[in-house]
């Protein structure tokens, strides 16, 4: 097995992935891992855009307010801080970058989604933010003498508790390994929402950095927190496509199939309530209906409008048959954000020193139980640079520090198993995920797929190619997932049990798991 030493080893070529090896590479070499291409990713799919407070009348601590209100008592109130009060200067950043943000009259337009009180969310293309903001970065990492190996996935940490050192890779396309060593690792491989039948994430959102650092002793955080976006496409035969939250913010109406406008039945805010009342609420709604779908209506609007503000969305409803500017979209949830992930602290740095990560897959505490629309990019960046600040800390050889351990943490409970399970595929998977660990949970539910999880995961082969990788990855955190659901005994954000409806103020705490305990 070959071994190759670089400054920075980056798994993940997603925004946090790549703003953290273009800093990187100002102060050592770069060697930026993907199991796709550069340009496959979660984060280019993005299409709300990103929040910071940069209008005449918001401010950091009105952007706080909102974020903490969203979080349903979880959120960290110092990660909270950093994010919102530095939240301008990463946005000046990637104006710096170039990322063509819209504008109107001369000064970068903001526009209002749920659960903001204000207009400060920026956008580029109209509603292909993520995508700009993507290939924006990727091409200016082409031309930057940072090392790229795409078709490349990570399996496995190296070295200890004491200190990550590397990483073993495999080589997507020859299923041959290679191990790489780096003064510092960064996990920013994205979220997991390919554990769930419905989902807005491309394929490549497996979970691989949980599970990877998981394996290797880190803690990680929040598991049972996941977000299903209430608004994606659903059409027979079309697979989910994600309708913006950006378009409820702009107007749009939600109705029932019947045509009568329902969200007040069920929140003061109506349309613009958080994510996760909006979800629960068109669940409902289909319920008392018996059909699939809800629709959304902007056909009120103007039609040039419209079609102007949301390109990407006009253009593939239209594609398919919907003309949005005259005809409501039938919509329905869909499974769309991993609010936990790996725990870190406000530097990135997780319980293994010299690990890191950023984006999706690393828990910081910003979100808590509901994440406020349009954070998750601006976390991405705030996290991602001061993951490189934290390292020119040990430039002269300094020890890496590390997040302190949570005393509370608790090894990932033993089960039996349920019964002959068989081996798992991923659609059964992805089944019982959406069926038993989805919107809604009972303590029933998931104390049947923890045990069929469980059971899986002891007939399941090891892994030899990236496919039965990522599927040991989807597994393992499906288990993370519904054990921390089973454990917490309330509904909070976007956890919801059917057994305990409302929350507890004795569950104001986290649930933290760790492989290996002293």
């Amino acid at each position: 097995m070959n071994l190759s030493i670089f400054d920075y080893i980056i798994v993940g070529s997603g925004i946090a992935g790549l703003y953290a090896a273009l800093l990187a590479r100002e102060v050592g070499s770069v060697l930026l891992l993907t199991k796709g291409s550069i340009e496959e990713c979660n984060t280019r799919y993005a299409q709300g855009g990103i929040a910071a407070a940069i209008g005449p009348d918001d401010s950091p601590a009105l952007h706080a307010e909102d974020t903490l209100a969203a979080g349903a008592g979880l959120c960290d109130p110092e990660a909270v801080r950093i994010l919102t009060e530095e939240g301008p200067d990463r946005i000046a950043d990637l104006i710096r970058f170039g990322v063509p943000f819209d504008t109107l009259h001369g000064e970068v337009a903001l526009t209002r989604e749920a659960a903001h009180r204000l207009p400060r969310i920026l956008h580029a293309g109209g509603d292909a933010t993520g995508e700009h903001i993507e290939l924006t970065l990727s091409g200016l990492a082409r031309h930057r003498n940072i090392t790229i190996l795409e078709y490349s996935l990570a399996t496995r940490l190296l070295g200890d508790a004491r200190n990550v050192r590397g990483v073993e890779v495999l080589d997507c396309r020859t299923n041959q390994v290679t191990a790489f060593e780096g003064r510092a690792v960064i996990l920013a491989t994205g979220g997991c929402g390919r554990l769930y039948h419905i989902s807005t994430n491309p394929e490549v959102a497996t979970g691989d950095g949980v599970a990877l650092a998981f394996r290797a002793g880190a803690e990680v955080m929040d598991m049972e927190f996941f977000q299903f976006h209430p608004t994606a496409l659903r059409l027979p035969g079309v697979p989910p496509f994600l309708i913006s939250e950006a378009v409820r913010g702009e107007g749009g109406i939600l109705r029932n199939v019947a045509g009568r406008r329902f969200m007040f039945d069920y929140a003061p805010q109506g349309e613009l309530a958080p994510r996760d009342v909006v979800a629960r609420s068109i669940v409902a709604e289909m319920a008392k209906t018996g059909a699939d779908h809800v629709l959304l209506d902007v056909s009120h609007l103007p039609a040039t409008v419209v079609a102007a503000r949301f390109p990407r969305i006009y253009g593939f409803c239209l594609e398919h048959g919907v003309d949005m500017t005259t005809t409501p979209i039938p919509v329905a949830p869909a499974a769309h954000y991993m609010m936990g992930g790996i725990r870190t602290n406000t530097w990135g740095e997780t319980t293994l020193p010299g690990l890191y990560a950023a984006g999706e897959c690393a828990c910081t505490g910003v979100h808590g139980a509901n994440r406020l629309a349009s954070n998750s990019l601006l976390e991405t960046l705030i996290f991602g640079k001061r993951i490189i600040q934290r390292t020119l800390e040990a430039r002269d050889g300094a020890t890496p520090r590390g997040a302190p351990p949570t005393p509370e943490a608790e090894a990932l409970p033993a089960r039996r198993g349920a019964g002959d399970a068989g081996v798992p595929t991923l659609p059964a998977l992805q089944r019982l995920m959406w069926d038993q660990v989805g919107i809604t949970r009972s303590g029933a539910s998931l104390a049947e797929a923890a045990a069929t999880l469980a059971a899986w995961e002891g007939t399941l082969p090891a892994p030899t190619d990236r496919a039965s990788h990522e599927l040991a990855n989807l597994l393992l955190v499906a288990r993370l997932t519904a054990e921390a659901a089973l454990i917490r005994e309330e509904s909070r954000g976007a956890h919801y049990r059917t057994d305990f409806p409302e929350p507890n103020p004795a569950w104001l705490r986290h649930i933290v798991f760790c492989r290996y305990r002293d």
